[in-house]
């Protein structure tokens, strides 16, 4: 444990430069290094904690108001794997031309894909139509970790 002027010349003496790590600690903690090395070193840290960090994106389903059962099945199947991987599903009723008179269709279609996903995700909200799309936001279940 060195005073701040045996500090400072001790570091001079050395060539290098005294930076603080811990400015809070009593004594506050400091260290003799190259500080262009330390921001390096910083800044590399970082990095590697901004890449491990999981990045969730928002995948798509597309329906028509007539979507066969097979179809539906294997739409499920992928939002399934989707959720599981921890991304949000955006699942949405396309209507082309008059089909959209078939808005109760669209709505079923949407209730029973979330039905079909109750036990991997939730529902974020009801149904909602924009223009000739009705669409339904689905977000992952956290898994509780034991």
């Amino acid at each position: 444990m060195y005073s701040v002027s045996e500090a400072l010349k001790l570091c001079t003496e050395l060539e290098v430069d005294l930076v603080e790590i811990s400015p809070n600690a009593v004594p506050p903690v400091c260290r003799a290094v190259d500080y262009n090395k330390f921001l390096y070193e910083k800044k590399k840290k970082e990095k590697e904690i901004k890449a491990k960090a999981s990045k969730s994106e928002v995948k798509e389903i597309r329906f028509t108001p007539n979507t066969d059962e097979h179809d539906f099945d294997f739409k499920a199947k992928h939002a399934e794997k989707f959720l599981a991987d921890g991304n949000k599903v955006k699942a949405y009723v396309q209507f082309k031309g008059r089909a959209i008179i078939f808005k109760d269709r669209g709505e079923l279609i949407l209730l029973k894909f979330a039905e079909r996903l109750s036990e991997f995700g939730t529902l974020e909200g009801m149904p909602k139509i924009e223009g000739k799309r009705m669409h339904a936001i689905f977000s992952p279940k956290i898994k509780k970790k034991i």
